[in-house]
């Protein structure tokens, strides 16, 4: 008789963040398949659990990924688990699950923890429709172009990032997405848990000035699905705006530039806008 595959969800940081379930599923079968069996191997002395492991991570798994099917058909209960959350999300595991699917094997989920999913359950952003994209792409040009293919997007938006890239990384999606409010949850779960809102360009400032430690999930919350006209605004709201992004450490120009971007107008046509509210303020007209 075949076995069964089990992908069991672990803690993404406090080791009591498991089911009794998945204790219990860990202590049974006869392989646990890990994407880092030291890691894994933690949780399992920390409940006393003795089950042989096997690694299976990105740079393996197209050939364990034959061998642990073959271990499957010879009768054996096998579980598959990341270092922290549910398997195959971001992480190694869906070519397994999608080997032993093929080949009729019984898959079964355990589910538990996941750093999406508890992201977004305090996010405070909308949860009715959302998109999560894993990692953006690690060079600024290929990312910005990945962000501006975002632009027309309507649902809340998830991704993980790097401590390095995420002041960068924000002030990308400040610039190009025109969004609403962020969040970045880092560190949940553990001791130095936190959670941090506002907008991308608050967020960036603080990140470039206090760089975190570790992976975060940041939440951007529905962008618009059209630009703001320029038309729409009047002379002294362009003033108001140019001078609050001036006050978030910008020159004149470069915040006429960017909220040219963000309005979709031409920067000359808003220069002179500016240029005529100043003069009616000065009393020159």
């Amino acid at each position: 008789m075949a076995g069964t595959l089990f992908v069991v969800a672990t803690p993404i940081g406090n080791l009591e963040d498991i089911t009794l379930r998945a204790l219990r599923i860990l202590g049974e079968v006869d392989l646990i398949a890990c994407e880092d069996t030291r890691h894994t191997g933690k949780l399992l002395a920390h409940y006393q659990i003795s089950t042989p492991t096997s690694s299976y991570h990105e740079h393996n798994e197209h050939q364990r990924t034959g061998w642990l099917v073959e271990r499957l058909e010879s009768g054996m209960d096998i579980a598959l688990v990341s270092d922290a959350g549910t398997p195959s999300i971001s992480d190694p595991g869906y070519r397994l699950v999608r080997a032993a699917l093929e080949r009729g094997f019984h898959v079964s989920p355990i589910p538990g923890p996941c750093a999406i999913i508890s992201a977004l359950s305090i996010s405070g952003r909308p949860t009715d429709s959302f998109a999560f994209l894993g990692f953006l792409p690690g060079r600024r040009t290929a990312r910005r172009t990945r962000l501006r293919a975002l632009r027309s997007e309507s649902r809340t938006l998830l991704f993980f990032e790097s401590p390095l890239r995420l002041a960068s990384t924000l002030s990308d999606i400040d610039e190009i997405l025109n969004s609403q409010e962020v969040t970045v949850a880092r560190e949940m779960t553990k001791l130095h848990e936190q959670l941090v809102t506002g907008s991308a360009a608050e967020l960036a400032s603080l990140f470039r000035s206090r760089r975190p430690r570790g992976e975060a999930v940041v939440v951007v919350e529905k962008a618009s699905s059209e630009p703001e006209a320029a038309e729409s605004l009047s002379d002294r709201e362009l003033d108001r705006r140019i001078q609050g992004l001036v006050h978030q450490g910008l020159s004149k120009k470069e915040a006429i530039k960017k909220l040219a971007k963000q309005l979709a107008s031409p920067k000359r046509e808003l220069y002179l806008r500016l240029l005529r509210e100043k003069k009616i303020v000065d009393g020159k007209q």
